[in-house]
This record gives structure tokens, sequence and C-alpha cells, in this order.
């Protein structure tokens, strides 16, 4: 699944084009590397979003759409800060 769809999939960003525009900005990296919005995520890549002075940072733990809203959150596990 590409990247941008991902975000939007997964409820982490609203709009595709949104992700899009994250991805142009250079504020996604995907295992360590700035991603660009086509790039295929595979299932136990580690994501990085930044927005504003806070981060997220994410283990991709499935790259197929869910049913519902409700199941989303399963798509991903948040991870701690690394400081």
């Amino acid at each position: 699944m590409r990247l941008d769809k991902f975000l939007k999939v997964s409820r982490i960003i609203r709009r595709r084009t949104v992700a899009n525009e994250a991805c142009d900005a250079a504020r996604v990296t995907l295992n360590g590397r700035p991603a660009k919005a086509g790039a295929q995520v595979k299932v136990g890549d580690i994501a990085e979003l930044r927005f504003g002075d806070r981060t997220l940072r994410f283990r991709i733990l499935s790259d197929v759409a869910p049913v519902g809203k409700q199941d989303c959150s399963s798509m991903y596990e948040v991870l701690p800060d690394e400081d």
C-alpha cells in the first residue's frame, strides 16, 4: 500500500491530499529516511510524522485497509519517543 493511502485509511491523517503535502514537505520518514507519498509500506516498517513540535512514531502492523473505522487503530502501534 502507498504511504499516503496508509496514512489516510489508518486515519492518522484525514485526507490523502494532506498526506501528500506532508510527504512533499519532508515531514514523514519511513525507516529513518524521508519518504515520498508513493513509497510502499510493509508490515514492520517504522514511520515518523512531524507536525509542529510533536512527533508521532509508529510501527505498521497491517497494510490491508480495514472494514470499519473502529478497526483503523489496529493498523499501527504508536511507539515511544526516542530522546
